[in-house]
């Protein structure tokens, strides 16, 4: 057993929920939350969403947005190029979890006049994803996560639900899904 030689930048969790109409289609929404324990930018929570029921444009809720300013000039902006946008207000938020990760997991945001509440289940087999920083072209940062499946999954905004639905799909050949729990989950940068 060795270390990783490369700097670890966060830990945390970032489940995420992809919806659309049918599999392949463009995503109705896109959810990607994070709760960080440890980065340079301390720890928190945030929400990225974008959703038809944010009117198609990005949301961000966090309880500190150093952290989620932060996140999006790394880790979430290379993921996801569309935040890379500073700009996008941040909206102050509070934020609560509940369920067990073998059957459901719920978290729930709240924020002046808005609730966010987003619900994984049916869960599958968990897969330990371990990759180091660069090796995946376009992935500036290594990462080690346990990603768990989750055939169905639900965001709700202010009580209406979102369109669309996850779908299965497979990652390096074993059943998987658009919308997945991801715990244990550390991003690492070169020395």
């Amino acid at each position: 057993m060795s270390a990783d030689p490369n700097r670890v930048i966060l830990t945390g969790e970032n489940p995420f929920i992809r919806l659309s109409a049918k599999p392949g289609a463009p995503l109705t929404t896109n959810a990607s939350f994070w709760r960080i324990i440890f980065c340079p930018a301390g720890p928190g929570h945030v929400l990225y969403l974008k959703s038809e029921l944010t009117e198609n444009y990005w949301r961000i809720y966090s309880d500190n947005i150093a952290m989620a300013r932060w996140l999006q000039t790394t880790v979430q902006g290379m993921l996801n190029t569309e935040l890379e946008d500073t700009t996008t207000p941040v909206i102050d938020a509070q934020f609560a979890k509940s369920g067990d990760p073998r059957y459901f997991w719920t978290e729930r945001v709240t924020a002046r006049e808005q609730e966010i509440t987003l619900t994984w289940h049916e869960i599958g087999d968990p897969l330990l994803i371990h990759t180091q920083p660069n090796e995946v072209p376009g992935r500036r940062y290594g990462l080690s996560t346990v990603l768990i499946p989750a055939l169905s999954a639900r965001l709700s905004f202010n009580g209406n639900q979102a369109a669309g639905r996850p779908w299965p799909i497979e990652r390096d050949g074993r059943p998987f899904s658009t919308s997945a729990l991801a715990f244990s989950e550390s991003w690492t940068d070169a020395r």
